[in-house]
């Protein structure tokens, strides 16, 4: 016996399986770098720290990659894959830096649950917005297409960010 799932039921499972995708790869990236012996290898893509940008790189690169293999499955069924990606990666990497930084405003700290929390709750955001927008019928038009581009460029920014990092508190590791 077949099971078929509906068009929307088929994307809540794609999206909740991107979250806890995300919390997996993510967890592991938050790691690599010290477990690797601080491998040039895995600095790009892993936190070198515990500053809010490498934070939010841990949440960008478990989503771009997620992304690629839901676009192998989606592509023909969702021709604007790549500007509700781009939408859902914003929101998400938005949501780290608001949450964060007034949970520290208003009480002067956050412990590891609460940031690993914020993480998570980023990422359902994230996935939640992609759903809500995967669920509205489009056709595509030359902006889904060069959304990709910025999704790329976001992981080019993550990369020089990292080896050059501005001089601003985002970049700023508490530690």
């Amino acid at each position: 016996m077949k099971i078929r799932l509906s068009d929307k039921e088929k994307m809540f499972w794609w999206c909740a399986g991107g979250v806890l995708f995300t919390a997996i790869l993510g967890t592991v990236l938050h790691f690599l770098y010290e477990w690797t012996g601080e491998s040039g290898v895995v600095k790009p893509i892993s936190a070198i720290d515990e500053s809010t940008f490498q934070h939010m790189k841990i949440m960008y690169f478990p989503m771009l990659i997620f992304g690629v293999i839901q676009w192998c499955f989606l592509r023909h069924e969702k021709p604007c894959f790549w500007l509700v990606k781009l939408v859902g990666i914003m929101v998400a990497l938005t949501l780290i830096p608001t949450l964060f930084y007034t949970y520290n405003g208003a009480f002067g700290r956050s412990p590891d649950w609460l940031n690993i929390t914020i993480f998570m709750v980023s990422a359902i955001g994230g996935y939640g917005v992609e759903y809500l927008l995967f669920e509205r019928k489009r056709e595509g038009n030359k902006w889904c297409n060069l959304a990709f581009l910025g999704v790329v460029a976001l992981g080019v920014l993550f990369v020089v960010f990292t080896y050059l990092p501005p001089d601003v508190p985002l970049f700023k590791s508490p530690v």
